[in-house]
């Protein structure tokens, strides 16, 4: 089972003053937060989601 750490991860400035993180290679791997920190860590939680999501459907 792949880690996030296996993944590229980018987080950008977004326009409203946040920073968005995200996984180019999941659709759907995104999170915001109000520092680089925050949205990272939000991220992990996304990323645990869709992993968990995965393994149900068996993927």
């Amino acid at each position: 089972m792949k880690s996030l750490q296996d993944y590229t991860t980018v987080i950008r400035p977004d326009d409203n003053g946040t920073f968005v993180a995200y996984v180019p290679a999941i659709p759907g791997c995104h999170a915001w937060g109000q520092t680089p920190d925050e949205a990272r860590t939000e991220l992990v939680y996304v990323f645990e989601m869709i992993q968990e999501e995965y393994e149900q459907q068996g993927l």
